[in-house]
């Protein structure tokens, strides 16, 4: 799970928005035909699945760009989305504390395969699950978001702000659920060890070395880790109904200091436009540890193979993000030099799935039939 107040979210300083990445002047647009059935599939997906609204960007060399906001930001006041808008971006966020990782693999500092009790004291059979195992979500270590007391406590106070000690502390109160290696099992646990370990081994603040190492280098100026509930303008809602009752809440407010590592980061849609290919390609990392992160394994969910922190779907290389009120998807298709990213205002399911990977679905349905990306269920 990800995590209420009605409340527009406090503003902080944003820097000033930017059109286009890699080029100042507009990119070709899609042919006008094939952008039509994208906007009625859009249109089709959002209204059965109740999606308020959409932003849906796919870039595609050689045959053009295709950059869409619809439906509402905000369903008390109507306001449309925008295409500028900055959201939370949930797991996406472990694309970036993985590459944060490998960057101190690329430096000599660390390795894939020491044990995490190097890092972290008092991790469950620690001695026994590696950075690797933590990484590629093959720790056996309990999913503290699965935990009922966690659950409570969060949904009973969604502003409260937790420690990453907190929320281990919940998933290590539970016996390991397999043998390190032996069986996948998504688990934000892994990733919160995984960003103390960057902490640790570099000296700084997680939010800090992510800003220096990755965001800067990579020009992403649009993407941060906050460090409270603040969050930069302009945004739109965000609608759960991951709440006490089970009724929707606007969870805009939410404080996601309890996803931290594993999946409190925000960013627009250019950034996650250049990040896709970054992440996808290894542009900040020698190929060596590139081809390491790529080493995919089943999951056990047909059609998703999964690396270190990322993974791949009909081809599609990359990640997606699901936090309360907000959802994601960022991936590349190497073979196509595409890039999809989708960023909607809910994490409600529909019938079961949810409606980021619907969506995804029925735009690589029409622009990638070879290649189409299908997530038929939550990893969680």
């Amino acid at each position: 799970m990800s995590p209420m107040a009605a409340t527009p979210a406090t503003a902080v300083q944003a820097k000033p928005p930017h059109r286009y990445v890699d080029d100042d002047c507009p990119p070709r647009q899609l042919d006008r035909a094939l952008a039509a059935r994208l906007d009625k599939a859009i249109e089709k997906v959002r209204r059965q699945a109740g999606i308020p609204g959409v932003v849906a960007g796919l870039w595609m060399p050689g045959e053009g760009s295709y950059v869409r906001a619809t439906g509402v930001a905000n369903k008390a006041t109507g306001a449309p989305m925008r295409t500028d808008v900055f959201v939370r971006i949930g797991s996406e966020t472990k694309t970036f504390t993985v590459t944060a990782l490998l960057e101190l693999v690329d430096d000599g500092r660390i390795g894939l395969d020491d044990p995490i009790s190097d890092y972290v004291h008092g991790v469950p059979d620690g001695k026994h699950i590696t950075l690797r195992h933590l990484a590629e979500m093959r720790s056996g270590l309990f999913p503290y978001t699965d935990d009922a007391d966690f659950q409570h406590d969060l949904l009973s106070d969604p502003k409260r702000s937790f420690t990453p000690r907190q929320v281990l502390a919940y998933g290590f109160k539970h016996r390991n659920t397999f043998a390190p290696g032996t069986q996948f099992q998504y688990s934000n646990t892994n990733l919160v060890l995984l960003g103390l370990v960057v902490e640790r081994v570099s000296g700084r603040t997680l939010a800090d070395f992510l800003e220096r190492r990755v965001l800067r280098p990579a020009r992403l100026p649009h993407t941060l880790l906050p460090e409270t509930f603040k969050f930069p303008r302009p945004h739109p809602h965000g609608y759960t109904n991951q709440t006490l009752s089970g009724e929707v809440a606007d969870s805009t407010n939410w404080n996601p200091s309890w996803a931290w590592a594993a999946g409190a980061m925000i960013s627009d849609l250019n950034d996650l436009h250049r990040w896709a290919k970054i992440v996808a390609t290894g542009t900040l990392l020698r190929p060596k540890t590139q081809a390491e992160r790529l080493k995919m394994l089943p999951t056990g969910h047909p059609g998703l193979r999964y690396g270190l922190g990322i993974f791949e779907s009909g081809g599609w290389i990359g990640h997606n993000g699901s936090i309360p009120g907000y959802e994601t998807v960022t991936v590349y298709l190497p073979s196509r030099q595409a890039t999809l990213v989708l960023m909607i205002n809910t994490d409600i399911l529909y019938q079961g799935q949810e409606p980021s990977s619907l969506l995804a679905r029925a735009i690589t349905e029409i622009v990638t039939p070879d290649h189409v990306y299908d997530r038929p269920a939550p990893l969680q």
